[in-house]
């Protein structure tokens, strides 16, 4: 939803070109910092065979970290901020969460190969 919203801001100011460089920077957001977080996360949904509650699988703290990051989000939205920065930040933070999502996928891959297998 990020990645869309914010292709529409700078589709309507003319800021298509910005795609690329954000596209770039949530590319490298995704390999420095969410990578990490992702294949930790991927980890403990694994080990939770147990069936515990799937709001388990994050701490707390990262729990509050996505509220504060949701209420950013809804603040900059409301803000007089340029659409161009919206957009652009929009689509890097979109692209960085949708790229480590990677991990997640590939491993959600692997055990359906291994089950098809059986």
């Amino acid at each position: 939803m990020l990645i869309f919203r914010g292709v529409s801001w700078l589709m309507t100011v003319g800021g298509l070109w910005i795609i690329v460089p954000a596209l770039i920077a949530g590319t490298v957001k995704s390999l420095l910092i969410l990578d990490n977080t992702a294949r930790k996360g991927v980890q403990r949904i694994l080990e939770m065979a147990d069936g515990r509650c799937l709001g388990a699988v994050y701490s707390i703290q990262t729990w509050l970290l996505v509220l504060v990051m949701m209420g950013t989000g809804i603040a900059l939205r409301h803000s007089t901020l340029p659409r161009e920065i919206l957009g652009a930040l929009y689509v890097t933070i979109g692209w960085a969460l949708f790229f480590s999502s990677r991990h997640a996928w590939l491993v959600w891959k692997r055990i359906s190969e291994l089950r098809n297998k059986a």
